[in-house]
């Protein structure tokens, strides 16, 4: 259900700072309901998806390095959504590429904007079921290792640090649909 602002935030002037091939960066000033004016910032990125993929009684998860928080995190395979895909087809993708799993169903448990007060970026959480080994094929900056967890005990495994939204949220909402 969309709901309307009650008033109509302006944009009076909108500028992109800078482009990293990864994400933009910028800012909207914005006209606020007392008349003033202020700054928004923001960075905009790619649509991504999170898998969380079922295997029997365990849960398909990468074990990788982060640069951006420098911790090794165990995580649900994740990755961009690339121009023209679904969300069920990046994820089916990239759960072939990372982990070497082919799923015979994907389905899109929530797409939704991640991060609103400073993002710019939309997430969707799909669940893979019926997986096949297949050959992956890793992108030159991914160096991760496949591994799977119970799932009686993912939730568990997820809220260990170093914790991140993107495993938290897929596990809460393949669980909420009775799918775990």
């Amino acid at each position: 259900m969309s709901r309307e602002p009650t008033y109509d935030w302006p944009v009076v002037e909108s500028e992109a700072e800078y482009e990293t091939g990864w994400y933009t960066g910028g800012y909207d000033r914005v006209r606020q309901p007392d008349g003033s004016e202020k700054d928004y910032y923001w960075a905009e990125l790619p649509d991504a998806v999170v898998v969380v993929a079922r295997t029997g009684e365990e849960l398909v998860m990468v074990d990788q390095f982060r640069p951006t928080i420098r911790e090794q995190c165990l995580e649900l395979p994740a990755g961009i959504v690339e121009d023209g895909e679904s969300y069920t087809t990046a994820g089916a993708r990239e759960l072939r590429e990372e982990t070497g799993f082919e799923p015979s169903g994907v389905s899109l448990l929530e797409d939704f904007w991640c991060s609103t007060g400073v993002l710019r970026h939309r997430r969707g959480i799909v669940f893979a079921e019926g997986l096949k080994p297949v050959d992956r094929d890793l992108d030159d900056n991914e160096f991760l290792s496949v591994t799977t967890v119970p799932i009686e005990d993912a939730l568990a495994v997820a809220r260990r640090e170093p914790a991140n939204d993107a495993t938290i949220e897929g596990i809460l909402l393949a669980q909420a649909e009775d799918l775990l």
